[in-house]
């Protein structure tokens, strides 16, 4: 079935997006960590200092959730009020728009975060299967910050987000998908070389120096 709506979804883009897609390859930083390492805080801070657009897998999902018309909004949100990981035809498929569509408004905007994906295997392995050859994964930015300090930051956070998930029962099983599914993943691109580790503990500002320095080595 989700293979099905994807199809009318991928109907529904224009043949101009796919044609800017094909003329240039984005440039993606997979930005990764715990929930509440501070992940969106920091991609704000350098969307402000480099010609970076910044992607969230999970805003995508809650905002497609949201969507009144929406034939995934239902499926997406038992799967986020449950910790679970969003099956990941549907997450690649809104990235891969929001990607297509960004390009299409500004062909000089072609370097992306994308945050909190990929979030396990699946996810890895579907991303390999669709974008292969048409996207260019430059680094892994992995937020490193300890299971209590996220818990604390996301309760705090859930006072003012509204956010159906910033409460402690779904932060500890978004804290153990995280552990069970994501961490593997940052594991795997270590063993490539292509992960950054950043200290996320502590202040956004001193986070953020540690972060020039990526994208200035980098470039």
């Amino acid at each position: 079935m989700i293979f099905r709506l994807l199809g009318r979804l991928a109907e529904k883009v224009p043949s101009t997006v796919h044609r800017v897609v094909s003329s240039m390859k984005p440039q993606v930083v997979f930005v990764l960590g715990g929930p509440g390492a501070g992940k969106g805080t920091q991609c704000a801070k350098i969307v402000e200092n480099y010609s970076y657009t910044h992607l969230s897998a999970g805003d995508l999902l809650r905002e497609e959730r949201s969507r009144t018309s929406s034939e995934f909004g239902q499926l997406i949100d038992n799967y986020i009020k449950e910790g679970k990981i969003v099956p990941v035809e549907i997450t690649i498929n809104l990235l891969k728009k929001a990607m297509e569509s960004t390009m299409q408004a500004d062909e000089q905007k072609f370097r992306f975060l994308i945050d909190g994906f990929p979030r396990n295997q699946d996810n890895l392995q579907g991303w390999n299967t669709v974008m292969d050859g048409k996207a260019d994964v430059k680094f892994v930015l992995f937020f490193d910050c300890s299971n209590e300090v996220c818990i604390d930051r996301c309760l705090e956070r859930g006072k003012s987000s509204g956010r159906t998930d910033d409460n402690r029962e779904s932060m500890e099983k978004r804290i153990q998908t995280y552990l069970q599914s994501t961490r593997p993943i940052i594991d795997l691109f270590e063993k490539q070389g292509k992960v950054h580790t950043i200290d996320a503990s502590r202040g956004v500002d001193e986070v953020f120096g540690d972060v020039k320095s990526v994208f200035e080595k980098e470039g």
